[in-house]
């Protein structure tokens, strides 16, 4: 049979085994983001416990061992030694798949038996699920003749290694014969697959019952092989919720299993496990060991390198806006505009002036309009200088905003060494609001505007939305989804599935599932909001399965409120944000009043013309449910043509493009999505990944490319141009759905896939240049001996080095924008010899130590708010053995009481309870800590003024101004930028590898 399993893949070398989880759906056993894992989750850590119990029950009472194990729930498979590989399935093309007889619908009434080491299916018909949770909720609906296992997710793999004396470079696929797979059981399901076995070998009929995705279909098979059930004549159910009529419907019309959707799992199994086995090592050879490549995660991680490369190359356009304020009483500009500075003068407990929300909310209460310069003598006001051409607009400027009516000018401007093209100069207009301005309404248009209620989720749309709304991550949305997919406690119904499946990218809802939520919209918000026909959406995916559905709640009537007590937060506010987006997609389109007003200066024809934008809601619509968001706009108060203001504030301002925003997970989500690099189910793991491999890192819940994703992509980009690219990926996504919607040959398409995969790892391995034998250009001085420096790559990402090394050795950790991270003097004594401290650098992060560092070995700790860690006494090694290494303990007073921890920590973390010792020792060691403790008293630490630094102060407050050392530009880079030399640096040979210790900090 030419089918395969999925699940993690194993790096494997002579020293080292590398886990490697390869970014595919099969993949989830690794990942957060699905049901098929074998992480303990709460329910299997609660059937562990219930077990064990039952077991002990058992051996008491030998008669009644056998109906307290029916009533246990699924235990965990205990560890098992490794199986032998089994026996390669013959690859062949997959067996036409023939019709499974129908089955009669479970019997409503007695509970099924859930599934437990001690269960019995003799007579019965058995069940498996992949979980638990779901194994729970579906027993309530099928009747006493069912029992119900659990898998707890994946039973079989590829092996993590080839046999002893098997020449295989991909474990478990034979790249001779047509990529044949060997699976083995998973080391930790041999326990489960016994019993599975023991239960099928005596039930009247096995079902399987997995979820209906690929790896579904892949899990089911799997369990079926290892039952030797031709996959044919298996009986195969699915439903899209866990209902009762969902499942009663699903067992009374089973299939077989869809071979071509297993083969299009093994397809995409197969081609990760050898990316991962066999470009990763490329890695480890041109880079560093221990990385890892992937089909789909080196591409996700270009995306991130690519657009961190947009901005460091982006140069903005400058253009200019004027900002007029209007007060409905002329007679009030000038306390206005006295009450305006004041309030824009105001901050927060951050140092923030007031937010944009907060400024209309002023202009609202005191009768005020804010309109913007758009027609200037007839013509559209346009003033932009291209980043191509910049050039000085002051003269534009100052001929514009007299116009408006500023007097008294006033334009300064200042350099700006950050800044390139236009923003190398900022500019700012100060001046007098004449007093006499006076301005008239000469337009007012009302339009009446309709927005229309989005979707119903998608998986993507779901994560999307959870990530801008909630602020959760991929794998957070993912996890409380299956939670509520599977089956939560609801008092009163017992185990409730709550949403559909929710790896989808339908858009589609049942015809039971709009008349439901139909008649819930009419009944409580009224016709209104009910439109005459079901409102019916497409997806912008054109390889969505359509067949699927989108996410619901599987009961419109279970409210959010309603189900509060029964959920945690987590759950509560998925399940509000699922809730509320499917009976709003459903309801009428909101309505709402766009106001635009014209004013033009009246008091003299200068030809200026401002316009003020404002909206009001006047129907609600699906906002009813959703609720109106704020938003920055203002409100507009009534106005009549020929009606006139005074002007309070005239505010010319220098703007400039902003370059392209960095990825959030909810816009690369959105991405991978459009660009069809993997599918939804796979997207969390893809995040994951990316960052468990540091070749991109989360700040401020932005993507930013380390210095390590950046080398990594490089090399990738440079080896296998073709699988980096973002067509070929979407085109392989393609292949894969043409082999699970028609059938294609799998084998056929590795065959063409590592045809080219394999020339261009044997060019890579011969030509590729080490990372570490690369250098870039910089424009700093070598403080030591006066050459050029670079940034060279070593072991902790990019640093600052001398062009001479190895015979000069200087180097410097660097920011990300590549500045040398030198030190900064900061107020404080070193104790040990009375010289300043400063603030450094390394590859651990921050720390203070002494300007005579490293001849004087003192230094200072920084805590997670870089605050400063007051240093402790040294340790009492102790005549007491450590209990793991046997070395002696060294003894410490802690918060709580003396404790003891090995000397040699870390490479020995052994410990050992201080009531461990008897009374007499205690007291021996307490009176040997005493006397420690005196002769080593706590350090005090002092600013040069002699007062006293407590622990916790943050260093912030301890630098000294002006004392940041600095390093001199080189006279080469002064004299190319002189000449204007702005080409892009070049990669050059460097004369020597770079040094493995050079330290490295990102900031």
């Amino acid at each position: 049979m030419d089918l395969a399993a999925p699940g993690p893949g194993l790096f494997y070398c002579p020293s080292f085994l590398y886990l490697v989880s390869h970014v595919t759906p099969m993949a989830r056993a690794s990942s957060a983001d699905g049901p098929k894992t074998d992480a303990p989750t709460k329910t299997r850590k609660v059937a562990k416990v219930k077990a064990k119990a039952t077991e002990a029950k058992a051996k008491a009472k030998p008669k009644a061992a056998e109906g307290a194990a029916k009533k246990a729930p699924a235990k965990k498979a205990a560890k098992a030694a490794t199986p032998k590989a089994a026996k390669a399935p013959k690859a062949t093309k997959a067996p036409k798949a023939a019709a499974a007889a129908p089955a009669a619908a479970p019997e409503e009434g007695d509970e099924a038996e859930g599934g437990s080491e001690g269960a019995s299916a003799r007579g019965k018909q058995l069940v498996i699920v992949e979980s638990p949770a779901k194994a729970k909720t579906i027993n309530k609906y099928l009747g006493s003749n069912f029992v119900v296992q659990a898998s707890v997710g994946h039973i079989r793999d590829l092996p993590t290694k080839s046999e002893k004396g098997a020449k295989q470079p991909v474990p478990g696929v034979d790249l001779e014969h047509g990529f044949r797979p060997t699976y083995v059981v998973l080391t930790n399901k041999s326990k489960t697959v016994a019993d599975l076995k023991r239960l099928a070998k005596s039930a009247s009929q096995v079902w399987f019952a997995t979820d209906l995705d690929r790896e579904g279909e892949a899990i089911a098979w799997h369990l079926a092989e290892e039952l030797r059930i031709p996959p044919q004549a298996a009986r195969r159910v699915v439903f899209n919720a866990i209902t009762q009529q969902a499942v009663h419907r699903a067992f009374a019309n089973p299939r077989p299993i869809d071979v071509n959707k297993v083969n299009a799992q093994q397809a995409r199994r197969i081609l990760d496990r050898i990316v991962g086995y066999q470009a990763s090592p490329l890695l480890w050879k041109k880079v560093a060991r221990g990385l890892s490549a992937g089909r789909v995660q080196s591409v996700a991680v270009k995306l991130i390198v690519e657009r961190e490369r947009e901005i460091a190359a982006f140069v903005p356009d400058e253009r200019w806006e004027v900002t007029v304020r209007l007060c409905v009483d002329p007679s009030q500009a000038a306390p206005l505009a006295s009450a305006w500075a004041q309030f824009l003068a105001t901050v927060d407990e951050k140092g923030k002036g007031p937010t944009l929300k907060a400024q209309n909310t002023w202009m609202s209460q005191h009768a005020a309009i804010e309109a913007e310069l758009v027609e200037l003598g007839g013509e559209k006001f346009s003033l932009t200088a291209a980043a191509t051409a910049p050039r000085d607009l002051s003269a534009d400027v100052a001929r514009a905003v007299e116009a408006v009516g500023l007097r008294d000018l006033k334009i300064t401007a200042r350099d700006n060494p950050e800044g390139k093209g236009p923003q190398k100069t900022l500019r700012t207009v100060t001046g007098a609001v004449d007093p006499g301005v006076r301005y008239r309404v000469k337009s007012v248009e009302t339009k009446r505007t309709t927005s229309r209620p989005l979707a119903p989720f998608i998986t993507s749309s779901l994560q999307i939305a959870a990530a801008n709304q909630l602020g959760f991550t991929t794998q957070r949305t993912m996890r409380a989804a299956q939670q509520l997919y599977e089956g939560i406690a609801i008092p009163g119904e017992g185990q409730v599935g709550l949403i559909t499946y929710m790896r989808t990218d339908a858009t589609a809802l049942s015809a039971e599932a709009l008349t439901q939520i139909r008649g819930f919209i009419g009944s409580r918000f009224g016709e209104p909001y009910l439109p005459e026909k079901p409102n019916i959406y497409t997806s912008s995916n054109k390889d969505a399965q359509e067949a699927h559905e989108a996410i619901r709640p599987t009961d419109i009537n279970r409210r959010p409120e309603d189900l509060r007590e029964a959920l945690t937060d987590e759950q509560f506010k998925l399940y509000s944000l699922i809730w509320a987006r499917t009976v709003a997609c459903q309801m009428t389109p909101a309505q709402w009043d766009a106001t635009a007003v014209m004013f033009e200066r009246a008091d003299k024809p200068t030809g200026a013309v401002v316009r003020a934008t404002g909206r009001t809601l006047a129907f609600d619509g699906f906002l009813k449910v959703l609720g109106v968001q704020a938003t920055d706009e203002q409100t507009l108060p009534t106005l009549g043509e020929g009606q006139a203001f005074g002007t309070f504030s005239i505010e010319p301002q220098q703007k400039f493009q902003s370059p392209p925003p960095r990825y959030t997970e909810a816009s690369l989500v959105k991405t991978l999505e459009a660009e069809g690099i993997g599918r939804p189910s796979t997207y969390a793991s893809i995040i994951s990944v990316i960052q468990e491999r540091k070749y991109v890192e989360q700040l401020d819940r932005r993507f930013y490319a380390t210095d390590l994703g950046e080398v990594v992509t490089d090399k990738l980009v440079e080896a296998f141009s073709d699988l980096m690219d973002v067509g070929y990926t979407r085109a392989m996504e393609a292949q894969l759905d043409e082999i699970e919607d028609k059938g294609a040959d799998w084998q056929k398409m590795l065959e063409r896939f590592y045809g080219g995969f394999r020339r261009s790892l044997d060019r890579a391995s011969d030509t590729m240049t080490h990372a570490k034998a690369e250098a870039q250009p910089a424009i700093y001085k070598c403080p030591e001996c006066g050459a050029p420096t670079c940034y060279r790559f070593g072991k902790n990402g990019r640093f600052l080095s001398c062009t001479r090394y190895p015979e000069c050795n200087y180097a410097a950790p660097i920011t990300r924008d590549g500045r040398p991270l030198l030190p900064e003097r900061v107020d404080m004594v070193c104790p040990e010899d009375g010289s300043d401290m400063e603030l450094r650098n390394s590859r651990f992060g921050p720390f203070l130590a002494s300007v005579n560092f490293p001849n004087t070995k003192f230094v200072i700790n920084l805590d997670k708010k870089e605050g400063v860690k007051l240093p402790t006494p040294p340790a009492l090694e102790v005549d007491v053995p450590c209990p793991k290494c046997g070395a002696p303990l060294n003894l410490r007073m802690g918060k709580r009481g003396p404790w003891l921890g090995c000397s040699k920590f870390p490479k020995c973390r052994g410990r050992l309870a201080w009531t461990a010792l008897d009374e007499a020792k205690q007291a021996a060691l307490s009176k040997q800590l005493a006397a420690h403790e005196k002769a080593h008293p706590p350090i005090v630490l002092k600013r040069r003024d002699g007062s006293v630094i407590a622990e916790g102060t943050p260093v912030a407050d301890l630098l000294i101004p002006g004392g940041l050392a600095e390093l001199e530009i080189h006279p080469d880079a002064l004299a190319d930028k002189a000449a204007g030399d702005n080409k892009p640096a070049t990669v050059v040979a460097a004369p020597a590898p770079a040094p493995e210790k050079a330290p490295s900090l990102r900031n």
